[in-house]
């Protein structure tokens, strides 16, 4: 990344071929099961370049599974994914995993506390967490501060990840995800924990990112609608491993395609470019 800091209904419609230069993520059909138990099933989606996507739904929903899928983390039971051109199941995982940006809590929790921040950052280069023998240059360095401070916390590069706060972690792992300067952009998560201030100051820097026209295809999870920053493009709902509803997010965020997928009678309310819900 080198840049400065849109009827929701469940299934898709005849879609491009994965060939197709603007597709970043291209799932078929795709179901997942584990032990028995479908995590997903029939999933049929569709992300493009310039799309800023956010999934949304219950625990359990299934919506960490699907961004596995799409971060070529996670081979589909049944169905087809395509991301960035390539056929999970038929190509180079490793090399495919270079040009996807990934923050998640799983990740997070492998990041040794004693890590310099900086380094936390840099190496991503080398898709590892914790600095050993792999080299750097000086520019790895210069672009992981850039990077720091292009998200507001440059100031603690040579600060320990174990003395920071939550939500300066998760800034960090984001400026993580950005090193590789990434195609695609996948974030779970990435508000969870964070005090109403945390949340506002992430959720305030993700819509900076959203609207940067040099920014890769993103991709964001959560369970809530107040998480949503500006600049995001379209919704997919999921309840259960289905898909509820997709598309362009104002017509996909509806009170009715939310009770549907949280089981729960909601109110959805839109003020300019942010969304609240509450039980009716």
């Amino acid at each position: 990344m080198t840049g400065d800091l849109i009827p929701g209904a469940a299934g898709a419609a005849p879609a491009p071929s994965p060939v197709d230069a603007d597709l970043v993520v291209s799932l078929d059909g795709v179901g997942v099961r584990r032990s028995g138990t479908a995590l997903l099933h029939d999933v049929n989606w569709r992300v493009e370049l310039d799309e800023r996507w956010v999934v949304l739904g219950p625990n359990g929903a299934g919506k960490t599974t699907l961004l596995n899928l799409a971060a070529g983390r996670l081979h589909p039971t049944t169905g087809t994914t395509h991301v960035l051109g390539e056929r999970i199941g038929r190509t180079d995982l490793n090399e495919l995993r270079t040009r996807i940006g990934l923050s998640t809590a799983a990740l997070a929790e492998r990041v040794p506390a004693d890590e310099r921040v900086a380094d936390v950052v840099m190496t991503a280069a080398w898709s590892v967490v914790g600095r050993w023998r792999e080299g750097y240059d000086p520019t790895d360095e210069a672009r992981a501060r850039a990077l720091l401070d292009q998200l507001g916390v440059g100031v603690l590069a040579d600060r320990t990840y174990g003395t920071l706060s939550e939500g300066e972690r998760k800034r960090v792992q984001i400026a993580r995800a950005l090193m590789t300067d990434p195609e695609l952009l996948l974030l779970d998560e990435p508000a969870a924990g964070l005090d109403l201030g945390g949340r506002e100051d992430l959720v305030a820097r993700l819509a900076e990112l959203a609207q940067d026209p040099d920014a890769p295809a993103l991709v964001l999870v959560t369970h809530h609608v107040e998480e949503i920053p500006p600049g995001f493009t379209h919704a997919l709902l999921l309840r259960d491993g289905a898909v509820m509803a997709q598309g362009l997010l104002a017509d996909t965020l509806t009170a009715d395609n939310l009770t549907k997928t949280f089981g729960v009678p909601l109110l959805v309310e839109r003020r300019g470019d942010r969304y609240t819900a509450r039980a009716t």
